[in-house]
């Protein structure tokens, strides 16, 4: 099973599901961390993935073997994350077979009707609790 988490910037949203997936899961399951910039990798990497990557073909590629990905909602938007996210990436992402797990942090100009705002932290969770029941129904 490899689950690829997916982020940018600074990384920080990444490094916390990465971190928050190694406390609730077994070993048995590869992390993947897949930066749109190396310092979004590296800070990934930190929090306890199995392997990292960066850029466009990394990301096109490990969307590919993934069976999950975990990211903020606006890896599957073009031009998102200020640019970094490219169309090539999010069309990668969001047209792969692996289950996605999105979370609904708002983005410039997109609006979620019916989310209710609920913290960062509790996102989190909401995601790693996902993940673990795809997990177990396999």
């Amino acid at each position: 099973m490899v689950v690829m988490v997916m982020d940018g910037q600074g990384g920080g949203i990444g490094a916390v599901i990465i971190k928050s997936l190694r406390e609730q899961l077994t070993r048995d399951y590869e992390i993947l961390a897949l930066g749109t910039n190396s310092s979004a990798t590296a800070r990934m990497m930190k929090a306890g993935a199995n392997r990292g990557a960066t850029g466009e073909n990394a990301i096109v590629r490990a969307s590919l073997c993934a069976n999950i990905i975990v990211g903020p909602l606006a890896i599957i938007m073009p031009n998102s994350m200020m640019g970094e996210v490219t169309t090539p990436m999010a069309e990668a992402v969001s047209s792969c077979e692996a289950r996605k797990i999105l979370i609904p942090l708002s983005q410039e100009k997109v609006t979620l009707a019916g989310f209710t705002g609920e913290p960062l932290p509790h996102l989190v969770n909401h995601a790693v609790q996902r993940v673990k029941e795809l997990i177990n129904d396999v």
